[in-house]
């Protein structure tokens, strides 16, 4: 696991100044505080922060092949390096360290940019092919490690593993685009291509960027998940190959030379990557959970059934509020934009903590993604003859008299009866080919262009971010309602929120997430499953709980979906009042683009418990926190320049 870097200037006579290069690398230390590495070539320059994990006294990059000409600098872990090794010795290739990134090196040489298409694992990297004045940066399937890049025809290309290290160079503006800022008001993240930095772009998921000597780089995608052909399949087979496939992607993820444990949730996910776990390490598995002191929201006590079922080395650890406000700058600076996933907040706590313990942690993200986990998968087909009714009925009446019932404050929001009610005014008038915006979205875009000064207002009237999920819906190799959400789901949400969130807060604190349920193998295989393995009556992710249900506590077994809830509505009620009405109500940047009226006539109704409006004041306030951080670092790069 690392943190990568890198210039390639147009004018091939132009050398990389290495102060810079060193500069961006050290931006990226946290995620790899173990070594670092450099390349310099004349107009190329690469670089790497370096947490070993596998091949601990080799394997340090940059790499190359056997007469170095090729070039590489490697963020993740390939899980099938070793298999590929053998492959590429049977060709004739010479190895000279034992690791994966090396595999990649001579793959390329096999394979050109075929070798993608081998992988197995979370990954980005940086190959310069020096004979062919070529560069290929590419990103895993799911989009588990991130890049971004800039590129002009004054300097040429520039990229890193988090935005920090690009606007380290001088010449990256920090001119806010308008658009990325419209979609993160209703996403809580900031889609890609898109950056919040209007000239800063994201590699998306399963893309790679090829940049060749004197023409433009070139992005295109190098693989896209298909739902179809469906499997002829019964139950039994779906069941055994279900146990084969998932015991098989936990027993690859476990490859590590360091200290390796799991995040233990107690819902379904997590419990069940422990229990296999558990059943193929000869110690005690160690897990890590975290609560909190609102009885409503912790859910430390299911975790720790699973723990005393497996025996497992359990840490246990609380979120207080009194760590709010360090953890909330945190959170910002980790991720570099304006990010409002509320679960941010105890993952960045949780992350530092297991830190202390273990160099690498499996998760059980994308549980929910692969075999339709969330109840909004099955409401989006239940409910689709009310989305028929009148708009009168059903965008007015309805919202109307689920406005007049009061909200309780304590529960978290996806076990709330009322807010759902509440929601379906925004359900009906929302295109079915934006399950997201429909039930989970921040700001609607009525409600934006209501809150934006007149400048903005008028420029962003015609960007609605429901276009924006309906593109990817449209987009999806599948037929189905159900199959085009959750390939939509998995281009946006997952790979623009989950992974993102998981990945900058784990590497903040120098701390390697995998997740078994992204293994290429079990996530090709179950999009072709058909719709009753995913959705069957009521219940979400049957396929799952029909084939692990003996693996895990009957209480963990029994339960349904259940997102991480965080009391965040209740805390800008309390703790936090003073500390965000400074930071909402007092702050340029945010007058820039909003009405400061209507930001204060918001927070003034959430204050007073007139209504829940929890959800959008922490979207504006995580905007808020980044705007504060990113003046300092103006300021900072003024100085130098």
């Amino acid at each position: 696991m690392c943190g990568i870097c890198g210039i390639l200037h147009s004018d091939g006579q132009r050398p990389v100044e290495r102060a810079l290069i060193e500069r961006m690398n050290a931006r990226i230390r946290h995620r790899g505080p173990d070594s670092d590495g450099f390349f310099l070539a004349g107009p190329v320059g690469m670089a790497m922060r370096r947490l070993a994990i596998i091949d601990l006294s080799g394997s340090a990059q940059p790499i190359f092949n056997e007469d170095g000409s090729i070039a590489i600098v490697f963020n993740g872990e390939i899980y099938n390096y070793r298999e590929l090794r053998a492959e590429l010795l049977r060709h004739g290739h010479r190895f000279a360290t034992d690791g994966d990134t090396e595999v990649l090196v001579h793959a390329y040489e096999q394979w050109g940019d075929a070798l993608l298409l081998w992988l197995n694992g979370m990954f980005a990297f940086a190959l310069w092919d020096a004979p062919r004045r070529r560069l290929l940066i590419a990103r895993d399937r799911m989009g588990e490690k991130p890049l971004y890049w800039h590129h002009n025809a004054a300097h040429g290309l520039i990229w890193g593993s988090e935005a920090k290290a690009v606007l380290a160079a001088p010449w990256v503006s920090r001119q806010v685009d308008p658009v990325a800022l419209h979609h993160y008001l209703t996403f809580q993240y900031t889609p890609d291509p898109l950056t919040m930095y209007a000239n800063l772009h994201q590699l998306p998921a399963a893309h790679k960027l090829v940049l060749e000597a004197d023409q433009a780089p070139v992005v295109t995608r190098w693989w896209q998940l298909a739902f179809e052909p469906k499997w002829q399949i019964s139950d039994e087979e779906a069941i055994a190959e279900a146990r084969t496939l998932l015991s098989a992607a936990v027993e690859r993820q476990l490859v590590s030379e360091v200290p390796l444990g799991a995040f233990l949730s107690g819902g379904i996910d997590s419990s069940l990557i422990v229990a296999l776990m558990a059943e193929r390490t000869r110690e005690p598995v160690r897990t890590f959970s975290i609560g909190f002191d609102e009885r409503h929201f912790s859910e430390t006590h299911y975790a720790r059934q699973v723990a005393e079922r497996y025996g497992t080395e359990h840490h246990e650890f609380i979120f207080r509020p009194a760590d709010l406000v360090r953890v909330i700058e945190g959170v910002a600076s980790a991720v570099d934009e304006p990010f409002a996933d509320p679960a941010a907040l105890p993952l960045y706590e949780l992350a530092r903590q297991t830190r202390r313990h273990v160099t690498v942690a499996l998760s059980g993200d994308g549980g929910d993604e692969t075999l339709a986990g969330y109840r909004r998968y099955v409401l989006d087909g239940w409910l689709r003859p009310y989305a028929a009714l009148p708009a009168w009925l059903t965008q007015r009446v309805v919202p109307a008299a689920a406005a007049l019932i009061p909200e309780p404050w304590w529960l978290p929001e996806d076990r709330n009866p009322i807010t759902g009610l509440k929601r379906l005014g925004q359900f009906s008038s929302v295109t079915q080919k934006a399950s997201l915006v429909r039930w989970g979205s921040y700001f609607s875009h009525a409600e934006k262009l209501a809150l934006y000064n007149a400048d903005w207002q008028a420029a962003l009237l015609e960007f609605d971010s429901a276009a924006w999920l309906a593109a990817a819906y449209d987009g999806a190799r599948a037929t189905s309602l159900l199959d085009r959400t959750l390939a939509a789901d998995h281009v946006t949400y997952l790979s623009g929120d989950l992974l993102p969130k998981t990945d900058r807060m784990t590497m903040a604190h120098s701390l390697e997430a995998r997740a078994p349920f992204l293994d290429a193998a079990w996530v090709e295989w179950t999009a072709r499953l058909p719709a009753r393995f995913k959705v069957r009556g009521q219940r979400t992710k049957w396929l799952l709980k029909a084939a692990f249900s003996d693996k895990l506590p009957p209480a963990i077994a029994a339960r349904g979906k259940q997102g991480f809830g965080v009391p965040v509505s209740y805390w800008l009620r309390n703790e936090l009042r003073g500390w965000a009405s400074e930071r909402l109500l007092h702050n340029r940047a945010l007058d820039e683009w909003l009405r400061p009226e209507a930001v204060r006539a918001l927070f003034a109704a959430h204050v007073a418990g007139k209504v829940n409006s929890g959800k959008q004041l922490w979207a504006l306030l995580m905007l808020s926190v980044w705007a504060e951080q990113q003046v300092g670092a103006r300021d900072d790069a003024s100085a130098r320049t």
